[in-house]
């Protein structure tokens, strides 16, 4: 048996085999798989738009733009649409400048490998997604990961490292992927500037979705680079980078993930820019529906005396171990719900979980009868 064979076996022996889910079908909070149809509570359309028939309809009879860029941007795969959605999302974050990327994976290895050369060192929130880590690896400069959220950990680095290196950038998630928990930006700020450093926070999981602003968390804060992605909240694909100009300037010349990468079809830079602009008022109000959610779910967990770290649409019901996640997830899954085990390298060992993301099309009660399953 070959190496590929035994890590194959290894992986099933230990729970942690994965396949990829005939998904035959998606409808507002509803998933069809093999044929069988539920509630989907895996989904990080956290505003549902993605499934919405009508406004599909309506941005297609207004607009013709091509379905393939055909090329790179920066030989003939750019158009108008772009420069319009970069200055949309520049704006909605206060920033000079924008640039878009195919994915948010690709944003912020893109971001982080072009940003740190050798004598630059990255300062990094240990429960930070991969991207963020594969990013960090992939440049040519030193990495340290301080322990998740842990501020004095952070600044015992910061302290005993930062003189030795050129730039440096502290990192974090504003709303973690897996835990659903918050960063306190603030706290980051004070000790970017201390320790001279630029802060870099990705986004992804509140954009559009979280915080007072569209733009999340960061909105009116100093912070230096802020990546997100238009395939959550937004219900589009694609990702960005906003800063200011030279740094966005610095990305287009350096960053080989955009440089090397074919653009997304201006189809749908034009879906996402329509959505933020046109569609404004209808994103807010799908976010307010997301909010008041979240308040009646968090305050049903209160009552139940179920402690979590989120304080988000991101609710992780923690399990610990793979083959027991795996069984619940199985029997929810026989009574129509769709919630797939969250098992290692995802999240940590023994950490294995039910990670529920709340949408705008979710309700309180689906999730109640979830949750007396889960604490059985």
């Amino acid at each position: 048996m070959d190496r590929i064979a035994e890590e194959i076996e290894k992986l099933k022996s230990n729970n942690q085999f994965r396949t990829i889910p005939d998904v035959e079908a998606k409808s507002d909070g509803k998933i069809i798989v093999d044929g069988v149809e539920y509630v989907n509570f895996a989904s990080n359309d956290y505003l549902g738009i993605s499934t919405k028939d009508s406004l599909r309809e309506e941005f297609l009879s207004k607009n013709n733009s091509l379905f393939s860029a055909a090329s790179a941007r920066l030989l003939t795969g750019s158009s108008p649409e772009y420069k319009e959605l970069e200055k949309t999302v520049a704006d909605i974050f206060g920033k000079e400048a924008a640039l878009i990327f195919n994915t948010g994976y690709q944003a912020n290895l893109g971001v982080i490998s072009a940003l740190i050369d050798k004598g630059d060192v990255v300062f990094s929130d240990k429960l930070n997604h991969a991207s963020i880590i594969d990013g960090m690896q992939l440049a040519k400069g030193d990495f340290f990961r301080y322990k998740h959220l842990d501020y004095n950990h952070l600044e015992k680095m910061l302290s005993k490292k930062r003189g030795n290196y050129k730039r440096a950038i502290i990192i974090s998630e504003s709303v973690f992927s897996m835990d659903g928990d918050t960063t306190d930006i603030d706290k980051l700020i004070e000790l970017k500037n201390k320790y001279n450093c630029l802060l870099m926070i990705d986004e992804a999981h509140a954009f559009c979705a979280f915080g007072n602003h569209l733009s999340g968390m960061c909105y009116g804060k100093d912070v230096d680079i802020i990546t997100a992605t238009f395939g959550k909240a937004v219900g589009s694909f694609g990702a960005f980078c906003v800063s200011n100009k030279q740094i966005i300037s610095y990305l287009i010349n350096k960053a080989r993930s955009f440089i090397f990468s074919t653009s997304i079809p201006p189809v749908n830079i034009a879906w996402s820019n329509w959505l933020l602009t046109e569609k404004s008022d209808y994103i807010k109000s799908q976010k307010k529906k997301l909010l008041k959610l979240v308040k009646a779910v968090h305050a049903s967990l209160r009552l139940r005396g179920i402690n979590t770290p989120s304080k988000t649409h991101i609710i992780p019901l923690v399990i610990g171990d793979n083959k027991k996640t795996v069984e619940v997830s199985e029997q929810l899954r026989s009574m129509g719900y769709y919630i797939p085990a969250i098992r290692p390298p995802t999240v940590p060992e023994g950490t294995s979980r039910l990670r529920i993301s709340l949408t705008a099309d979710c309700s309180l009660e689906d999730f109640e009868e979830v949750l007396s399953v889960v604490t059985q």
